[in-house]
């Protein structure tokens, strides 16, 4: 839900209604209602969260009837998505494929090829140091060997061993001694370790026949006429049978053998050291023990319950329950069925058991211990999960069984207790079964109760808790078909935890079973193993390989495909996809022969096709495996462009969401790779000329729509274009350092020579004015590059520069700087011996881009855009002027002066735009004479860049990019990578499925502040306000700014107070405490000073947007936590200015309600940018030749705003209407002076504006009646320079450039003077230079050129 929806859900329980303060009888006259906007808005607004927007439409159309709040409280909540949370600070990481998360990921899978089983009975003699009591236990291996002859008994119980061992691992090869000598066994364990080869060996020992193992760790064998018992070392048995190997130990006194072996490690004898050593003991007992001999077990209880343990199980079982009395033992020997089949009786409880062992180790042994015992080795697992119950029942005998590695007890736990109720249910239905062979075997309700067990702890569990002991239990139900579809949701519902999730079940072992299930074709699992897949990838890559060998990518792209699942869901699909091909040539190669291009492609187009809005993530991941699917992978590259897909993906650079424009924009630089080498060394054969026409068309498409976005609103697209463009730049980067030599190229004066750049070349030698105009008129909104503010704010190439050679270069560049461009030139024309991919003014528009790039408000895209200059020889040398106390600018002497080998050259100072850059510039090669005038207005700025001559052999020529290396492979890699697809990793590793728990917390501030906000508006509007005067002031700060306060804020919620200055240095303070909270620069290189600071979000976590003079906009969070504030987003606001002006000037103001950002200045249009979108929405024509001076918006009519010209004219415009101006007027006739201030008058009348100019005089207007002003100030005479209306109060506020603040109530009476008085100890002003009023109180803030900043309540407010 969204937080907008959360919020309007909320309203009904605001019991407070806000009046409209404002009743006029004029409401019925003039040409502009309100409703006749909302019968347009249809088609013209931007798509508002519907909640919000209907409740305002009722309140904006009804205004007397319907309750207030929505137009009071706007709904609007932009910039706090994921993409805003740290884009500057940090470099997002995708899935990995190393580290920590593949632990979970077993070395090497191993199996024991084979079992050596040694039985030392010596069937009726018993060893010298046992006493048996009698009755005795005497089964061994199921047989009583006194029931037939020694010899055969002997054999019989090896036989049967055998068999036991096989049906763990069939396919291990098994060999019995009995009763062997040294020799025999010696020659048997050299065989199995020769078979077996690396795998595992097993060596059983059975010695119930022999003495007890001596305390030096020798077990007993006998000699060839078992007249004597011989000692056998455990060091020998260990050197024979080599690693890895497992032992079973089945005699008394075990634990010896156990304890010798240690030894035997840790002393460094053994023969296999280290790492190597792999070695796994099981014994029966301890060292002190004796095996038990009661008759109720077998004489081999261990090996019994190793080898079957379900018999074992169930017969101890019997003995203790309340079924042994009516259960005979002997049916459990007729249990019916097959351990493998789950359908039966003895595989449900084989099942179970499984299950149960399972869990209790993965409950309690360390992860890594659980998966080398219980998933490397399947014969190794089962005789671990066997051994939990030998501990069980054994125990019970006072005998304790020993391992190494050692578990901790185990005999305990309670999923024994779930064991025995499963068995007893089990067992209640055997004699039914067994007496009528078609009777139906119910099955254990155990694994539905263990499910559901799972699903209490996912309502209540979280990563801090206990986790989930039925993990291992999930796993085995996906056996199950009856169970699979439940099983699966919770698992995907764990998984969706977080990643910490993913590992934990990744470690207990849940990846082959997921993989398996891939290739069962049942439709209602797809949707939950598509998410269960993307949860696992979004943690590790590495499954990729197992999945295209497995060939799971098919199954992924036909549910990519399939019209009925949800677009979330195929985005799923495609963000799996894209993973598959990542970095892996054989996942793209197998992705490719499935079709997955044509897919995706087809998918985008028809998205495009269709009217309704297609889900932008499934969009965005489209576009990211493509651009996957592409990157570094020639055919799959042709592919693309012979099926057009530039254009398919060139719409979506205008999608409304930042990430769909910037996957889109992956997508394409990813087939820029495309031709590099055939377009670097001329076209191949006739055949190829096709193709390659091809590819060179689609390449311009490409770049033509990447220029179209390199102003962007959104940093994220922005950095995705850099990084396209030094792909380009990388592979035309001859083509791209000619164009920007030419612009110093030291030739004649003529145009062409000196510009060839703009000479585009066709048959007849002409130069096509069609590519020279769009450069040229900087004014065109139509071109993409130019009319960027940031591209004619100065110099394009402001980042002072170098152009020289580097080991990027081709062989041709290591020429002399005159012969760059010796291809061949005349009659004009530029004719270059290579082929030419694109046309020079192509080129030329990419070198702006770059430039506008290395410009950009964002820090880390201005370093983008730097490293894309250097690729093509253009290095920034000179560091930040900006020092504490410095007011250095470009253009002074000491930071500019040619270098003195120039010396004598002559340079027009109205060539170089010297103080057009950010930094100081010095030339080292002189660069053209100035063309004309009239035909470079755009071009001319280029030239405030310093180059350094082509010479290779220059002491002081280096690589461009201390990144960027010399070799070419190395090179390309080290490219700036782009970062969207890693970071929209990010979303899937996020909980999907549940709101984020700080939802709640989030609501609760903010109704807080609605309900604060809403009764001090209410006293506002019907409060009387009385005087404001000198005696008013409650504060002042001396902000210690050297230029003066340039304009202030305050806090809404908080007694905080924000200020800014000429050096764009931002300063915060609470002025209750008078205590400073934080100051920091809005960047590096201040130019013009800030315009104006606004709140956004005011009523939840609320952001700060910084305005420069130049149109560049930063928002910034945590301002006023001292050395926290982080910058969230910042973006150029304007776009295109008129020719020759050199300062923006730049006005605008933030209207919450529509999340519109309103701008203008020295242009002929007003920007209007949707911050939601982070995207330019439109330019409304000024319809004024004069330039906007001040622009207000309305803060309760959304798209509403008024607009104040230089010549005294004022405009109100609605953005919901078609011709979007709603009339002019031109109330300032005094004198033709620029409107200082605007705004308008409280209330919900959408009519009533107020104009200050800066003649002095303050008029009112009722834009519906147009006849003239129905109210004039003559505040101040020539010198009013600022305005300031309050939002809800009826008291607006003017100040002085002669150190005078007027305050008037709407009717125009004069409610107060603040001046600047010359007596003793009084307070002092300056002159005014900003002045603005609290939101929900009557509090003015007044910033002076003296650095101080004033803070006047009202008496009213002083009361309160």
């Amino acid at each position: 839900m969204a937080l907008g929806d959360l919020m309007t859900s909320r309203f009904s329980q605001l019991s407070l209604a806000v009046s409209n303060p404002v009743t006029d009888g004029n409401d019925n006259s003039g040409d502009y209602h309100e409703d006749a906007a909302y019968a347009d808005i249809a088609s013209q607004r931007r798509d508002f969260d519907t909640a919000s927007t209907s409740s305002y439409a009722n309140a904006a159309a009804s205004s007397v009837t319907v309750p207030t709040t929505m137009a009071y409280l706007p709904q609007t909540v932009v910039l706090c998505e994921l993409r805003h949370a740290a884009f500057e600070a940090s470099t997002p990481t995708g899935p990995s494929d190393s580290g920590l998360v593949s632990k979970w990921r077993l070395k090497d899978r191993m199996k024991t090829g084979c079992v050596a089983l040694v039985l030392c009975l010596n069937i009726s003699v018993d060893p010298p140091d046992v006493i048996k009591i009698s009755p005795c236990a005497r089964m061994e291996c199921w047989i009583d060997p006194f029931s037939m002859a020694p010899q055969k008994a002997l054999e019989t119980i090896g036989k049967n061993l055998r068999d036991q061992y096989e049906r763990w691992q069939p396919k291990a090869r098994c060999k019995v001694e009995l009763d062997p000598t040294v020799d025999e066994v010696k020659k048997l364990c050299n065989t199995c370790r020769r078979y077996a080869k690396s795998e595992r060996v097993l060596f059983h020992y059975n010695g119930h026949g022999v003495p007890k193992p001596t305390t030096n760790g020798e077990i007993w064998l006998f000699n060839k006429s078992y007249t004597q018992y011989i000692p056998l070392p455990i060091s020998d048995l260990d050197s024979w049978l080599g690693t890895p190997s497992i032992y079973v130990f089945d005699c008394s006194a075990a634990g010896m053998i156990v304890n010798a072996f240690i030894e035997l490690l840790d002393s460094g004898t053994s023969n296999y050291l280290g790492s190597a050593r792999d070695c796994i003991l099981l014994a029966a007992c301890e060292a002190h023990e004796t095996l038990p001999q009661s008759a109720e077990f077998p004489a081999d209880v261990f090996t019994s319950c190793l080898t079957t343990p379900i018999k074992m199980a169930l017969r101890w079982f019997c003995t203790r329950s309340l079924l042994h009395e009516s259960l005979d033992c002997l049916l459990i020997d007729k249990i019916p069925g097959r351990q493998n089949d789950r359908k039966t009786l003895l595989g449900e409880l084989n099942w179970i058991f499984t299950a149960v062992t399972d869990t209790i180790a993965w409950n309690v042994l360390p992860h890594e211990l659980f998966r080398r015992l219980f998933r490397q080795d399947l014969l190794v697992a089962s005789l671990f999960r066997n051994f939990l119950l030998a501990e069980r029942i054994m125990r019970s005998a006072n005998c304790s069984p020993v391992s190494y590695p050692m578990l901790p007890p185990t005999h305990q736990h309670h999923m024994w207790d779930a064991w025995d109720m499963a068995a007893e249910i089990c067992l209640s239905q055997l004699p039914a079964l067994v007496e009528d062979h078609n009777a139906e075997f119910q099955p254990s309700p155990f694994f539905t109760e263990q499910l559901t067990a799972f699903e209490v702890w996912l309502d209540h569990g979280s990563e801090h808790k206990k986790p989930p002991e039925q993990l291992p239990i999930v796993l085995q139900v996906l056996l199950s078909q009856c169970h699979r579809f439940r099983a699966l949701v919770l698992l995907g519902r764990f998984l969706d935890m977080g990643p910490w999730a993913v590992d934990l079940a990744l470690s207990v072992g849940i990846f082959p079973y997921v993989l398996k299930l891939l290739q069962t074709t049942t439709p209602e699992l797809r949707q939950i193993l598509v998410f269960i897949w993307t949860k696992i990838l979004a943690l590790d890559k590495s499954c990729q390989v197992d999945l295209v060998k497995d060939g799971g990518h098919v199954y992924f792209i036909r549910f990519l495909n399939s019209v009925e699942a949800y677009p979330e869901q195929r985005a799923m699909a495609a963000f799996v996809l894209a993973v598959i091909v990542d970095g892996h040539r054989r996942g793209q190669e197998a992705c490719i022969e499935a079709g997955l291009i044509h897919v995706c492609l087809k998918h985008l187009h028809g998205s495009m096709q269709n009217d309704a809005q297609t889900e932008p993530l499934f969009l965005q991941w489209l576009c990211l495996c493509l651009g996957k699917l592409w990157e570094d992978f020639t055919e799959a590259q042709i592919i693309g462009l012979q099926a057009d897909a530039p254009s398919i993906c060139a719409p979506l650079l205008s999608e409304p969401q930042p990430e769909v424009r910037a996957s889109a924009v992956f997508a394409l630089a990813t087939l820029l790779d495309v031709g590099f080498d055939s377009f670097r060394d001329g076209v191949g054969g006739d055949e190829e000329c096709d193709d390659d026409e091809k590819s060179r068309a689609e390449i311009v498409v490409i770049i033509k729509s990447l220029l179209n976005i390199v102003s962007d609103g959104s940093p994220l697209v922005r950095a995705e274009v850099a990084v396209a463009l030094a792909r380009f730049a990388f592979g035309h980067k001859q083509h791209l350092k000619s164009i920007a030599a030419a612009y110093w190229k030291p030739q004649s004066n003529s145009l062409l020579n000196s510009l060839p750049l703009l000479a585009n070349i066709n048959g007849s030698g002409n130069i096509v004015s069609s590519h020279v105009g769009p450069l040229i008129r900087v004014g065109n909104d139509n071109s993409a590059v130019v009319r960027d503010g940031r591209v004619s704010t100065s110099s394009p190439l402001a980042t002072a520069g170098v152009m020289h050679g580097s080991p990027m270069s081709d062989d041709s560049s290591q020429h002399s700087d005159s012969g760059i461009l010796n291809d061949g030139i005349s009659n004009g024309v530029i004719r270059h011996s290579r082929s030419k991919p694109l046309d020079n003014a192509m080129y030329s528009q990419c070198v702006l881009a770059m430039c506008t790039l290395a410009k950009d408000p964002s820090p880390r895209i201005a370093t983008l855009g730097r490293r894309v200059l250097s690729i093509i020889g253009i290095e920034q040398v000179t560091k930040s002027v900006k020092s504490a106390g410095s007011s250095a600018r470009p253009g002074d002497p000491a930071t500019s002066s040619p270098t003195p080998s120039f010396a004598g050259l002559a340079r027009s100072s109205s060539w170089f735009d010297m103080n057009g850059g950010h930094l100081p510039l010095t030339f080292r090669t002189p660069p053209v004479s100035p063309p004309r005038q009239s035909l470079l207005t755009g071009m001319r700025r280029v030239c405030s860049l310093e180059f350094r001559p082509h010479l290779m052999n220059s002491p002081d020529s280096g690589l461009a990019d201390p990144h960027l290396g010399s070799s070419g492979v190395s090179e390309r890699s080290l490219l700036p990578q782009s970062t969207i697809y890693n970071f929209s990793c990010g979303h899937f590793s996020k909980p999907l499925l549940t709101a984020s728990d700080d939802s709640e917390e989030l609501l609760t501030r903010r109704e807080e502040r609605e309900r604060f906000a809403l009764e001090h508006i209410v006293k506002c509007q019907h409060s009387s306000v009385s005087k404001l005067n000198n005696n008013s002031q409650i504060a002042s700060w001396d902000t210690r700014f050297e230029t003066g306060t340039r304009t202030a804020l305050l806090q809404p919620f908080s007694p905080i107070v924000i200020a800014a200055d000429e050096n764009e240095r931002i300063r915060v303070w609470n002025y209750e405490e008078a205590t400073p909270l934080n100051g920091f620069d809005n960047h590096d290189f201040p130019e013009k000073g800030i315009s104006k600071l606004c709140l956004l979000n005011e009523l939840d976590n609320s952001l700060l947007l910084v305005a420069s003079c130049d149109g560049n906009i930063r928002i910034w969070k945590d301002y006023t936590v001292r050395g926290k504030q982080k910058l969230v987003t910042a973006f150029s606001s304007i776009q295109g200015h008129k020719p020759g002006v050199r300062s923006l000037s730049a006005v605008l103001d933030w209207q919450q309600q529509s999340g519109y950002l309103y701008a203008s200045g020295e242009i002929s249009s007003i920007m209007l940018w949707d911050l939601d979108k982070e995207q330019l929405v439109n330019s409304i024509p000024s319809s004024s030749d004069c330039s906007v001076s001040a622009l207000a918006s309305s803060q309760v009519h959304a798209g509403q705003f008024a607009a104040g010209f230089v010549d005294g004219s004022v405009r109100l415009y609605d953005i919901r209407i078609p011709d979007m101006l709603v009339c002019a007027t031109r109330p300032h006739t005094q004198q033709v002076e620029r409107v200082v201030g605007i705004g308008f008058q409280p209330g919900l009348d959408q009519g009533k504006i107020v104009s200050a100019s800066q003649a002095g005089d303050i008029q009112f207007l009722d834009i519906r009646n147009q006849r003239d002003t129905y109210l004039t100030i003559d505040a101040h005479r020539g010198s009013l320079t600022a305005l300031a209306v309050h939002r809800h109060a009826p008291i607006i506020a003017s100040g002085s450039a002669k150190q005078l603040i007027k305050v008037f109530s709407l009717e125009g009476e004069q409610l107060g003077i603040i001046r600047y008085q010359h007596t003793f100890m009084a307070q002092k002003i300056g002159s005014v230079s900003c002045l603005t009023f609290h939101p929900y109180q009557v509090l003015l803030a007044a910033g002076a050129a003296d650095a101080c900043v004033s803070i006047y309540a009202d008496d009213n407010s002083q009361a309160r």
